[in-house]
């Protein structure tokens, strides 16, 4: 039988569950998800590893947890921004701040992404997560185009295309750096390609 896992209903209580949240994200960011054990994560939330037990199943219901602030403070620029989104503003414009944006966000994300990434090959309730989270961004991004009187053939295909290529980027620019690539050219080649793509 399932272990029934209690939610906290009292103040005291979800300020607790949320400091051993974001410990384990802490953790998981600096050691990995593998080389952290629970009772890493109770002593830097600074609670018995019992208490730990009392909110979560287990360690990877934990990383769940951490997985949905991941993606919040991940996709939430994005989602902001589209809503600032005019039909003034140029794709170019919109390019240069969403590819600025997914730098940023590789950037301060750095082992966590790597780490959430690897792990969705092997667990298929981290994969579903991430797909459900490139759905939710590609149908956002259609419904923002369609308002802004762009055409709606292949749109979403477009946007795919278009998100993969921006994160593809990002990933070049922030981790792999190359000595044999000049990212400022990168960054307009693929600036150019996205722009040829909604035109």
């Amino acid at each position: 039988m399932e272990k029934s896992v209690r939610e906290p209903k009292q103040q005291r209580s979800i300020e607790k569950k949320d400091k051993i949240i974001r410990a384990a994200y802490e953790l998981f960011s600096e050691k990995g998800y593998y080389s952290t054990v629970t009772s890493d994560i109770a002593k830097r939330a600074g609670v018995s590893t019992g208490i730990v037990y009392g909110y979560f199943s287990d360690k990877r219901d934990i990383l769940f947890y951490v997985l949905k602030i991941y993606i919040r403070e991940t996709a939430s620029p994005v989602m902001d921004y589209f809503g600032t989104m005019t039909k003034e503003t140029s794709l170019r414009e919109m390019f240069e701040h969403v590819i600025d944006i997914a730098e940023s966000m590789h950037h301060k994300n750095a082992n966590l992404h790597n780490i959430l990434h690897s792990i969705a090959v092997v667990d298929e309730g981290i994969n579903e997560e991430f797909m459900s989270l490139e759905k939710h961004i590609t149908l956002a991004a259609a419904e923002k185009f369609i308002s802004l009187g762009y055409s709606a053939e292949q749109l979403k295909e477009k946007i795919h295309v278009a998100m993969n290529l921006i994160q593809s980027y990002a990933h070049e620019a922030i981790y792999d750096k190359h000595d044999y690539i000049d990212y400022a050219a990168m960054r307009q080649e693929v600036i150019g390609m996205l722009i040829r793509l909604f035109e």
